[in-house]
């Protein structure tokens, strides 16, 4: 006979990282789909960073993260997804490498009015191997680009997912996260193949 309480499974906490460049939407994509209050570090844009971080494309922006973005979604009672957003300027990239320890994957966000923004993000986990997608938000003023047009000015790897989103819209969101779900248990199940 079970005893009661048997049939209880196992949840697993998966750490998730966002990056991407300044200003293309990292903070409102963990917003988006968090099911806590996201924890937001930002503050407001001071002249004396305006005169170092390169606003051309957001001119309108007028705060920016500091340290990270932390929200979290339950996917399902077994699974639970700890996301991660790293601040986009490079004065900040000294974070990163803390932010990605321990990491399962991450969500490049790109934006195709500076597409170049994201070069250090693809970079970055390409250097450790840590399996990353690339989530291309689509802004409203921007031109829309296919995804194959965006691997090819990336120079991606063909098995690296790209896809189309809207960081602000929840559904949106959380298709670029099951994509990268399924890109890493893609990767783990050709690794134990080989």
């Amino acid at each position: 006979m079970a005893s009661e309480g048997s049939d209880r499974r196992l949840t697993t906490a998966v750490k998730i990282v966002v990056a991407g460049g300044f200003g293309v939407g990292k903070t409102t994509l963990v917003g988006s789909v968090s099911e806590v209050p996201p924890l937001r570090t930002e503050e407001l844009i001071t002249e004396a960073s305006s005169r170092v971080d390169d606003l051309a494309g957001v001119e309108a922006k007028t705060t920016t993260t500091v340290a990270l973005d932390f929200g979290r979604i339950t996917i399902s009672p077994e699974l639970i997804l700890y996301l991660f957003g790293t601040p986009g300027q490079n004065r900040f990239w000294f974070m990163w490498d803390e932010l990605a320890r321990g990491a399962l994957g991450a969500v490049v966000l790109a934006d195709t009015r500076r597409l170049d923004s994201c070069f250090p993000a693809v970079d970055f986990f390409e250097r450790r191997g840590l399996p990353f997608i690339v989530a291309v938000n689509c802004f409203d003023d921007a031109y829309r680009y296919g995804t194959e047009e965006v691997r090819a000015a990336l120079d991606l790897d063909p098995q690296t997912p790209v896809l189309l989103c809207d960081a602000r819209d929840r559904e949106s969101t959380k298709q670029v996260l099951v994509t990268l779900m399924h890109h890493v248990m893609a990767g783990s199940r050709l690794a134990r193949t080989h």
